[in-house]
């Protein structure tokens, strides 16, 4: 004879194969009139008609800024931008996240990472780029030099020249500090 327990343990067993067999049949899918639209609609042919021509003197899509060399950068590219204290104030908050880095918040070379990197960063505030124009320096931001990235896609135009304005206000702060301490 069966206990209640075992026979409740049989019924439970058996409505869980029912299930299993019915979940696992076949089931015809239905299909909506509006799935098969893209067989029945009108066919597109690509270059059915001629691409249209991009005008002349148009603004390129990747930056703004038309491709120009370092050297292009350095003779025709100047600072629109006025030394204002916001401008000053900007071009120190994206030195810092960008710059310092590397170049240390002084801007000589001594970043927190720069022991890390194979060549060690240029000194911006005593070294050979106090001579160098504005230009020079915004193209270096922009398409990165040596082992220095390009920071074309973080950063647009305007936070570049402030940059440039920002590193020449530590230059003049250095130059003022050496003339002070002779």
């Amino acid at each position: 004879m069966i206990g209640p327990l075992a026979r409740t343990i049989r019924v439970g067993g058996f409505m869980i194969a029912v299930a299993i067999a019915v979940a696992t049949l076949p089931t015809p899918a239905g299909c909506f009139p509006w799935s098969i639209d893209m067989y029945r609609g009108p066919e597109v042919q690509p270059y059915a008609e001629a691409p249209r021509v991009t005008p002349a003197d148009t603004i390129p899509v990747h930056g703004g800024e038309p491709p120009m060399s370092l050297e292009q950068a350095t003779i025709k590219m100047h600072n629109p931008l006025q030394p204002t204290p916001e401008n000053l104030t900007n071009g120190k908050q994206q030195f810092n996240t960008y710059c310092a880095p590397c170049h240390g918040e002084s801007g000589q070379g001594n970043g927190p990472v720069a022991h890390l990197l194979a060549k060690p960063p240029k000194d911006l505030v005593a070294g050979t780029s106090k001579d160098l124009p504005d230009g020079y320096i915004y193209g270096a931001i922009r398409d990165g030099i040596l082992s220095m990235p390009s920071y074309a896609e973080e950063m647009p135009p305007e936070q570049r020249w402030q940059i440039v304005m920002y590193l020449r206000s530590l230059q003049a702060a250095s130059a003022k500090a050496k003339v002070a301490g002779n």
